[in-house]
């Protein structure tokens, strides 16, 4: 099989991540004798610096991962919740039918400091010192901007200047736009990242007492504050029209941290896949994998039209069910037991058929009724249906040249020599999501966009609730061994794309890179999780370089065609362990910025 770069191998350790110098990062700090968790954390804050149109230090980060020493997969969640102003009654005043994607209305509590924190505390080896310099330096001495960042920075120039000018201090400083492939700095960043290192390091030598203070001025202290006095003194235009203040507070912050739980997991042809819990959208790929489970998936090879369409059929199920039943667990019942179960999935597959489906069909279990009539009947008033081609919310690669304005998201995984392994998905916050603050140098996140202002739903507002999230990492076993950790940025297309890597990995032996390699599709059939919840019924977007017949035998199949360039759809990663320690990692060529490196 073709493939753009080699798969990399070694035994000492492998790194993967959406940007060159995130990935180089960490694996700086595996060759310093840090494990996967402390690589994982430097990697993590290393892309909020280099992919800021992507993931900011306010963002979320939701994480699955095994320990070598404790012998257990488990999921961190690091998705903040809403505050505890964040009433219907309250949003309601605004005149507001949607939380806009954008302002502060749509803010949550700042998850993913928090998250990195515990992360290098109860797995990890290294100080605050060590995973945050990195990050520092580069925003402090400048990193090489990328040409799509400075591309998106001057389709905002005249927004920033004339609506957020804070963001226009940082990005458009002076007027002046940044140039691609020329350093680019944020020295108010890098100045918060030293404060709180200072304040970190004034609590002793003690390495768990310097993590705890890190926390501590960034949850009760300094950041908190700043990003307290910007959401009630500063009113900001948003994508409602209007303009609005933010509702979280510094008691919000203070009142949250981040959690660790057991994950969902589902068992497909000898693979045990791992994913967080119905807050994130993880589960639809287990449910997927429940659906396809009795197709022969190796029938006609991996880019037959066979392959694209029994795919997309049983993903288009499988978000159906997401739609009506996926929340947060600590508000509402998901009924996952029964979604995953085999009896379940025997029903559901009998909407399967040779004919591309055009209707959102999610199941009705006993009990439930009442709620799904509510969530169809508010698809059907409020989630406006588009033609193939029309920008979407958080963007697929393809739409992204036609919405420069969205963000996006980033991905890491790292396996070191020991056996731990990470998958990390961080992303929110960047700078299209909410103007900078100007005392911390980044802005906010937007993540409550993402819950609805209708009563009696699954994904309902309500304070200090997660919002439904499309943060999905993934850890498959082999047997009852860890095996490979994988992941992706593309908001409701992440299940997508890593669904066909690892079918083309298990169905037909592709190593990681020829697996993610291969030509790509998603369907954008379901309702977008993003601001304005738009839907394509019978969509299929597929990469051109699928090949004429396999793109004309599924348009006869019925899929409402949106053929795309090659080398335009997918931003994957992976890397895996195999039983006698070798190591392998892959990373997506497309925008020519992620890498894998390992040795």
């Amino acid at each position: 099989m073709f493939t753009t770069r080699p798969e990399i191998l070694g035994t000492f350790g492998v790194v993967t991540s959406t940007h060159w110098l995130a990935t180089a990062c960490g694996m700086a700090i595996l060759e310093r004798g840090g494990n996967a968790f402390d690589a994982c954390v430097t990697s993590g804050f290393m892309l909020q610096v280099v992919e800021p149109h992507l993931v900011g230090p306010a963002g979320e980060v939701p994480a699955v991962f095994y320990s070598a020493r404790t012998k257990r997969v488990e999921v961190l969640c690091g998705q903040g919740t809403t505050p505890a102003a964040a009433t219907l009654e309250r949003y309601r005043r605004e005149g507001l039918a949607m939380i806009p994607g954008n302002g502060l209305l749509a803010a949550v509590v700042p998850g993913s400091f928090d998250a990195w924190m515990l992360m290098l505390r109860d797995h990890g080896t290294m100080r605050v010192r060590d995973v945050l310099e990195p990050a520092i330096h580069y925003a402090e001495n400048g990193h090489p901007l990328m040409p799509r960042i400075a591309n998106t920075i001057a389709g905002l120039k005249d927004f920033f200047e004339t609506k957020w000018p804070t963001t226009a201090q940082v990005y458009v400083p002076g007027g002046v736009l940044p140039e691609a492939r020329k350093l680019f700095r944020n020295p108010g960043l890098a100045q918060t990242w030293r404060r709180i290192l200072q304040e970190a390091e004034s609590a002793g030598a003690d390495r768990e007492r310097q993590i705890e203070a890190a926390r501590n001025a960034f949850y009760r202290g300094f950041v908190a504050e700043a990003i307290d006095a910007f959401c009630r003194n500063t009113e900001v235009p948003d994508e409602s029209g209007g303009a609005h203040r933010g509702v979280l507070t510094a008691d919000d912050m203070a009142r949250w941290s981040a959690t660790y739980e057991a994950p969902v997991t589902y068992t497909y042809h000898g693979h045990t896949v791992a994913k967080a819990g119905a807050w994130s959208q993880g589960p639809a790929l287990l449910q997927t994998l429940a659906l396809l489970k009795p197709f022969d998936l190796t029938t006609g090879g991996p880019n037959s039209d066979y392959f694209y369409h029994t795919v997309t059929e049983a993903m288009k199920l499988a978000f159906a069910d997401r739609e009506a039943y996926y929340g947060d667990p600590n508000f509402v019942d998901v009924p996952l037991d029964t979604l995953l179960s085999d009896a379940y999935n025997d029903l559901r597959r009998s909407r399967m058929s040779e004919r591309a489906s055009q209707d959102l069909e999610p199941g009705r279990l006993t009990g439930f009724e009442a709620q799904v009539d509510r969530v169809m009947e508010t698809l059907a008033r409020l989630s406006p249906v588009t033609k193939p081609g029309a920008p979407t919310n958080e963007p697929t690669l393809a739409d992204m040249r036609a919405s420069a304005k969205r963000g996006d998201t980033t991905h890491v995984d790292v396996i070191d020599r020991w056996g731990n392994m990470v998958s990390a998905t961080p992303s929110g916050g960047w700078f299209q999501s909410s103007p900078v603050i100007p005392a911390l140098g980044f802005g906010l996140n937007t993540r409550a966009q993402m819950l609805w202002l209708e009563d009696g739903l699954p994904c309902t507002l309500a304070p200090n609730k997660r919002p439904r999230t499309t943060l999905t990492p993934s850890l498959a076993m082999r047997g009852d061994q860890p095996y490979m950790v994988f992941g992706t940025p593309g908001g409701d297309q992440q299940e997508q794309w890593q669904m066909m890597m690892f079918l083309r990995h298990v169905h037909h032996g592709a190593n990681l890179q020829e697996a993610i390699d291969m030509p790509m599709s998603h369907t954008q059939h379901f309702p977008s999780s993003f601001y304005p919840r738009d839907r394509k019924p019978g969509h299929l977007a597929i990469e051109s370089s699928a090949g004429r017949e396999t793109i004309d035998a599924l348009r006869a199949r019925g899929h409402d065609i949106e053929e795309v360039p090659a080398w335009s759809v997918g931003r994957l990663t992976a890397a895996s362990r195999d039983a006698d320690g070798m190591l392998h990692a892959a990373a997506n060529p497309r925008l020519m910025q992620a890498y894998a490196a390992g040795r």
